[in-house]
C-alpha cells in the first residue's frame, strides 16, 4: 500500500467493528453487509477503530451512548478475511497488558496488516501499556509492521507544537498520519505546512498525512462530532443546524475540503490521502460517506 511507502494518493474507508455483545453469527452477518456495501469501491485499504471511552477527556454527556466494540484485530481476522486489501487495525494500547500487545505483535501478518497505535484520551487515565512502551515493543518485535500515528488539527491550534508531536513519532517509527475528522481546512494546512517544512530543516523525507472526513447527517451528529473534539467552523454550524437537509450540506463541504486538500498538498510536495468514515451508525450517513469515498477516489491521481 503506498500509505506504507511513502508513495501515492490514497484512500481509505473508516469502519467501528460490531459492538462486542453480538453472536458469531450477527457478527457474520454485519461483516457480509460491509463487504458488500465495500463491492465496487476502488479502495487502497479499510481502517478500522479501536474504540475507547473517553468521558475522562470530555466530561459533558456524550451524545451517542459508549458500548465496547469488538477488538478490530479479531473482527478483521475471523469475520473479514474475505477482503484482500491492506487494513490499519487501530489499537488504543492502554486497554491491552503488555503481554497481550506482545501476543499480537508476534502474530500479526504484516503483509495485510498495518497499525495505528493510539495513546491515553487523558493523563489521569489508569492505562496498562503505555504509547512509547508500545512504540518500543514494535521496533523490537515487528520492526516490519508498519506503524501509524494520530494527529490531530485542533491540538495544533491550541498548542502550536502538533508538527513536532508528529515529527517525534516519526523518530519512534511512525510511517504515516491518519487525522481527527477535518472541518477546519485552514488550521489543517498550517498544520501539514509547518510539519513540511520542519522536516525540510531536518533533513527527512514527510510521510503520508491521511485526512480524514466524516459526513455529518443531524445535529445529534453534529453534537457527537464536537464531543468528540473536532473544530467545526461557526459557520458551518449554523448552516448545520438550520437547513432542512444537513447531510448533503455536510457532504458538499466534505467535498469541497478534500478539493482544497488535494491542491493544497500537490503544490507543497507533501504525500497525502483521505480515510472517509461516517461517526454515526445511521445508514443513511454510513452510504453517504461510502458515495463520498467513490466522488473523493475520482479526485485522485
Amino acid at each position: 500500500m503506498g500509505i506504507a511507502d511513502g508513495s501515492g494518493e490514497i484512500l481509505l474507508l473508516g469502519l467501528t467493528p460490531p459492538r462486542r455483545s453480538v453472536s458469531p453469527d450477527e457478527a457474520a452477518r454485519i461483516a457480509d453487509v460491509t463487504l458488500g456495501r465495500l463491492d465496487g469501491l476502488d479502495l487502497d485499504g479499510l481502517v478500522l477503530y479501536d474504540i475507547d471511552d473517553e468521558s475522562d477527556r470530555n466530561p459533558e454527556q456524550r451524545p451517542f451512548p459508549y458500548l465496547p466494540t469488538m477488538d478490530p484485530a479479531v473482527f478483521h481476522a475471523e469475520y473479514l478475511s474475505a477482503w484482500e486489501r491492506p487494513v490499519v487495525v487501530y489499537r488504543c494500547v492502554g486497554k491491552y497488558p503488555e503481554a497481550e500487545l506482545t501476543g499480537w505483535l508476534r502474530t500479526v501478518d504484516a503483509d495485510r496488516v498495518l497499525t495505528v497505535f493510539v495513546g491515553s484520551s487523558s493523563s489521569v487515565k489508569p492505562v496498562q501499556t503505555r504509547l512509547t512502551r508500545a512504540q518500543e515493543l514494535r521496533e523490537q518485535l515487528r520492526p516490519d509492521l508498519p506503524l501509524g500515528a494520530v494527529t490531530i488539527p485542533e491540538r495544533y491550534s491550541a498548542r502550536g507544537d502538533e508538527h513536532l508531536r508528529m515529527l517525534t513519532k516519526q523518530e519512534r517509527g511512525c510511517s504515516f498520519f491518519i487525522s481527527q475528522v477535518v472541518y477546519n481546512v485552514d488550521a489543517t494546512k498550517s498544520l501539514v505546512s509547518d510539519y513540511f517544512y520542519a522536516c525540510d530543516e531536518r533533513g527527512v523525507a514527510p510521510r503520508p498525512v491521511v485526512f480524514t472526513l466524516s459526513v455529518c447527517g443531524s445535529p445529534k451528529t453534529l453534537a457527537f462530532l464536537q464531543w468528540l473534539g473536532v473544530d467545526v467552523p461557526r459557520w458551518l454550524v449554523n448552516s448545520l443546524q438550520r437547513t432542512p437537509d444537513p447531510l448533503t450540506e455536510s457532504y458538499r463541504q466534505c467535498l469541497a475540503n478534500a478539493r482544497e486538500l488535494i491542491d493544497f498538498c500537490r503544490n507543497l510536495g507533501i504525500p497525502f490521502g483521505f480515510n472517509v468514515e461516517s461517526v454515526s451508525i445511521r445508514k443513511v450517513e454510513i452510504d453517504a460517506s461510502v458515495l463520498l469515498a467513490k466522488e473523493i477516489r475520482t479526485l485522485l491521481r
